[in-house]
């Protein structure tokens, strides 16, 4: 099934490849040395596991061109040339349009003895049947509880005669870099392969997804392995194989794995409700640059920036504002931009939590009670009107810009929102630092954090910001209807 290898290719060449988790086979608790050993042999420990992972197949069924033109179709009940065109159709069964089967294949792991199935998003979507094979042989019909696209994790049933070898996730946050890791799944069709190797890196971004977190392996895995575990020494999954970089479709010994800890979070809401709930804060952030942490009078880069805030959303209702950077939610730091929407959304909708911020050069705590991210609010961030421009009004010469006062004209003309007003950019130095930050067709909304209304405004917070000696501007400008904080650095 040809979605079985698309999620991950919008960045790089990636097959994908994946894996789940499960619940059921204990095992005493090591000591951490023991843990992260390797053994003698992997022999005793794959006879353990394997009876837990399963290979799934999947069909989806494809009309020919021609099967609804059916005649008798377009007749209602009873009517003579229906039951003509029925009669026909039965003394002549091969002219009858067949829809065509296209079938794929990759792996999961039963996560309850009663018949819960792990395995990817990309292995069973779209199709119209799902068969899973048991390493005794048996064949199991699948009906799907429910699937997460973002995660890449889906979740089936089966009705099994007697009970399912059943496994656990792992905590994958103890996981480290360098430990053991095992992979059974049923690459290229071949049911119970195994292959071993470590863990080679954490929290790798792949850009298949907003909640990218995926553990790096190079353990062996290849097409069919997707929906497979990744299993450590001790037996539990810690991650759910997902994607692979190959250029020939084949392992070269880098592959990606979803971390126990979103997939066990994600297998228990679809369980619960059916489906996944995630939190939402309901602001718009970026990365905070070098620039723009030593203009805010930060010690260094990390942590989220506010560029705006959904009004009538919770931060608002918590008093978060725009230009605030996002240190540390719930207890967790946020060591840059990415980590905050990926630990938003696993904390629990309706919960109230606590959150660091810098403001106007101190530390605060806020309190925020998390919503449920939605359709409306993604649909929400993502309008916008595009800005075009060109005409000029006022000249900033330190920062090779140059400016306009918004009027009537100027908006028509330069396809701005009907409310806009303000200054505008209508020209960039291409020579000047400021060409790498801000484009014709910017408006300015804030500058040094204070609101600009006109030409005068921009020029005086410049000025000042000149005169103590700074090295960089902090502006707030909005583009295609979405703001944004750029730092903007005098001319040399």
């Amino acid at each position: 099934m040809q979605q079985q290898f698309k999620t991950a290719t919008r960045a790089f060449t990636f097959v994908l490849v994946t894996i789940v988790m499960g619940t059921g086979l204990l095992v005493a608790e090591p000591s951490a040395a023991q843990r992260r050993g390797a053994p003698n042999s992997f022999a005793d420990l794959a006879d353990r596991l394997s009876p837990a992972v399963v290979n799934v197949s999947t069909a989806q069924y494809v009309r020919r061109e021609g099967e609804e033109d059916i005649p008798f179709e377009q007749f209602p009940p009873g009517h003579p040339f229906g039951d003509l065109f029925r009669d026909w159709l039965e003394r002549n069964p091969d002219s009858t349009p067949a829809p065509q089967q296209t079938t794929s294949l990759g792996s999961g792991f039963v996560v309850d003895s009663e018949g819960i199935i792990v395995t990817n998003y990309h292995v069973v979507a779209g199709a119209d049947t799902v068969s899973i094979t048991l390493t005794d042989g048996t064949v199991l019909q699948a009906t799907l509880v429910g699937a997460d696209e973002p995660t890449d994790i889906a979740v089936l049933r089966v009705e099994p005669e007697y009970p399912l070898t059943a496994v656990e996730f792992g905590d994958s946050d103890d996981a480290r870099v360098g430990d053991w890791v095992m992979a059974i799944g049923n690459p290229f069709g071949l049911g119970g392969s195994v292959t071993v190797g470590i863990i080679s890196a954490r929290n790798r971004d792949i850009y298949s997804g907003p909640y990218d977190d995926f553990i790096q392996t190079d353990a062996a895995i290849n097409r069919g392995n997707s929906g497979g575990p990744l299993f450590d020494m001790d037996g539990n999954v810690v991650g759910v194989n997902s994607a692979i970089i190959s250029p020939s479709g084949g392992s070269i010994g880098i592959g990606f794995a979803v971390p126990a800890s979103t997939a066990n979070l994600v297998v228990s809401q679809i369980l619960e409700f059916g489906e996944t709930r995630r939190g939402w804060l309901g602001v718009r952030i970026q990365t905070v640059t070098p620039q723009i942490a030593e203009s805010l009078g930060m010690d260094r880069a990390y942590g989220a920036l506010v560029s705006s805030v959904t009004p009538g959303g919770p931060a608002e209702e918590a008093g978060i504002e725009r230009g605030d950077v996002v240190l540390e939610f719930n207890g967790s730091d946020i060591d840059r931009m990415r980590t905050l929407p990926r630990i938003v959304s696993q904390t629990e909708v309706g919960r109230r939590v606590p959150v660091r911020v810098w403001r106007e050069g101190h530390q605060q705590t806020v309190r925020i009670v998390l919503g449920e991210l939605n359709e409306t609010e993604i649909a929400a961030l993502e309008q916008g009107n595009n800005l075009t421009v060109e005409p000029m009004v006022g000249q900033l010469d330190s920062l090779g810009l140059t400016l306009a006062e918004i009027t009537p004209g100027l908006r028509e003309r330069f396809n701005l929102r009907q409310s806009a007003e303000g200054v505008v950019v209508t020209s960039v130095d291409p020579n000047a630092p400021a060409s790498q930050s801000i484009r014709a067709g910017d408006m300015i909304l804030e500058v040094e954090r204070q609101i600009v209304r006109d030409v005068d405004d921009v020029s005086t917070r410049v000025s000042n910001a000149a005169n103590e000696n700074r090295d960089v501007v902090l502006f707030l400008i909005e583009r295609g209807g979405q703001a944004s904080y750029e730092p903007v650095q005098f001319v040399n």
